[in-house]
């Protein structure tokens, strides 16, 4: 039985918990712009799919979470980014990785499963399509801001110091000063992908739709990681790590991507659902606590029949929900 529409989106998981309260308002701000937005299209009978894209879009044009404008940084100061989307509907999907000069990167995706023979292209075979396409360009120095090569420079100076993505203890102290941000909980430095969580732009945003029909989307986008070496892709476009739609539920992941890389954590969800018959929140729970190993991340799912799903295991992450039954609320720790 369709239990009605249901949406949630997320802004990043690994929030620096010294984050200034002007910028949390700022971000709640953007996620609830986000949902009234989109609960809007689903209450005119708006299906997940346009949804979903539509929502993306949104949260990449603002430059308060990392993905489109906004972007983290490359080691040359260039832009990398990626997005993928996926219709519940047949496990349709489309992704797209080194992207440097398309506005949305999230309908890129959506053309690259509609309009081409592919599920996934990258660097300047996606870029080719893109124009083929008539999409958006733009030059990359839109997607750079002042903030993020603040971040690039204290992260380049982390790395003096750091072995293999590891802030070694005796180096940790020298980070920390050196940053000028404090990033503690209980007396300990919060980490994340082997740096102080601080240096970071929130990772990764990403939207999940059940419609009224029943139909479930999810679409995810990110600029990466802060510092990152040229080429990394994360799993913000792996279909089943980042990403994961079908029948029973969407799932958009965010955090260390290499961690959700391993794990298969979005599709891991729905494969619990499947296979042990665990309820959404079950499984999402389950997934979070047994798949990550030491890795740190969180996600954001919703079932066909208008259930709502998030967990995580990092200090905090941007989300926010509505439902048709007329819940709406967003949050970060």
């Amino acid at each position: 039985m369709v239990g009605g529409w249901a949406i949630a989106v997320h802004g990043g998981a690994g929030v620096d918990p010294a984050l200034p309260v002007e910028r949390q308002e700022e971000a709640r701000r953007v996620l609830v712009r986000c949902l009234t937005a989109g609960a809007a299209a689903l209450r005119a009978g708006a299906l997940a799919l346009d949804v979903v894209e539509m929502v993306v879009r949104e949260l990449e044009t603002d430059p308060v979470f990392n993905s489109g404008r906004g972007s983290a940084l490359t080691r040359k100061g260039t832009v990398e980014m990626e997005a993928s989307i996926m219709d519940g509907r047949g496990r349709r999907c489309g992704a797209v990785s080194g992207i440097s000069t398309v506005k949305n990167p999230v309908s890129l995706a959506r053309l690259v499963m509609e309009r081409s023979p592919h599920s996934y292209l990258a660097f300047d075979g996606a870029e080719d399509f893109a124009r083929k396409q008539g999409v958006e360009m733009v030059d990359n120095s839109y997607f750079i801001t002042e903030e993020n090569l603040g971040m690039l420079k204290l992260a380049k100076a982390a790395n003096s110091i750091m072995f293999d993505y590891r802030v070694p203890l005796t180096g940790a102290d020298t980070c920390r000063a050196s940053a000028g941000l404090v990033a503690d909980v209980g007396g300990e430095m919060q980490m994340m992908n082997g740096l102080p969580i601080s240096i970071y732009a929130p990772e990764t945003v990403g939207c999940v739709v059940v419609d009224s029909a029943g139909r479930c989307a999810a679409a995810t986008s990110t600029g990466g990681l802060m510092n990152k070496m040229n080429g990394r892709i994360g799993d913000s476009p792996l279909i089943g790590s980042g990403t994961y739609a079908c029948d029973a539920c969407a799932v958009s992941c965010t955090g260390e991507g290499e961690a959700i890389i391993r794990s298969t954590l979005a599709r891991d969800v729905a494969a619990l659902m499947e296979y042990k018959g665990l309820g959404l929140q079950e499984a999402v729970d389950y997934a979070v606590k047994e798949r990550l190993d030491e890795g740190k991340a969180g996600l954001i799912a919703v079932g066909r029949n208008g259930e709502v799903a998030m967990g995580f295991n990092t200090v905090g992450m941007f989300r926010g929900c509505a439902t048709e039954e007329g819940l709406m609320e967003v949050a970060i720790w």
